[in-house]
């Protein structure tokens, strides 16, 4: 396996089936805990723009001169998009120094909205897939992490204000 193929298919859990960019972000799921461990929420910022930039160059790489412009086994796209996704649990965990383990209601969360968003591709989303390039691959991913970050933040928010828990 050469190194483009080890990052878009994230150490080949791409290749796992059925539902490889399911795979692809649960296996994002272990790997947020273990960098939000090790260096809180700026070293899951950092990681997502490595994941970003290098699944950005690995696409392209994979891709070349191919027809099918999204591979489902490139899942670094939804490791990227989870990584964000997890943005609205890690940031408030390390600013206010909690274990972001207790947090689990937001994991899933989290987890369940990126899917939603990246399965369905609404709007902004779909745009961007559209775009038929690794820019696309990787940006609608990054969209709709974005999408189940917010989502996230606001159903902590209606639990924790609204309801009190």
């Amino acid at each position: 396996m050469n190194a483009a193929q080890l990052i878009a298919t994230v150490g080949g859990v791409g290749y796992l089936r059925p539902a490889p960019g399911t795979w692809g972000s649960l296996a994002a799921l272990p790997l947020a805990w273990l960098i939000h461990q090790a260096g809180g929420f700026p070293a899951l910022a950092l990681a997502t723009l490595a994941a970003f930039l290098g699944g950005l160059w690995a696409t392209g790489v994979m891709t070349a001169g191919r027809d099918d412009h999204d591979p489902s086994e490139i899942v670094i796209d939804e490791v990227a998009g989870q990584f964000l996704a997890l943005w609205a649990i890690s940031l408030p965990a390390w600013l206010h120094g909690l274990d972001i383990s207790v947090l689990w209601p937001g994991w899933v969360s989290a987890f369940v909205l990126f899917r939603l968003f990246d399965i369905n591709k609404p709007g902004w989303v779909g745009r961007a897939d559209r775009r038929g390039d690794p820019m696309g691959v990787m940006l609608d991913d990054i969209i709709a992490g974005a999408f189940a970050a917010l989502g996230t933040a606001l159903l902590a928010g209606l639990s924790h204000g609204v309801l009190g828990l």
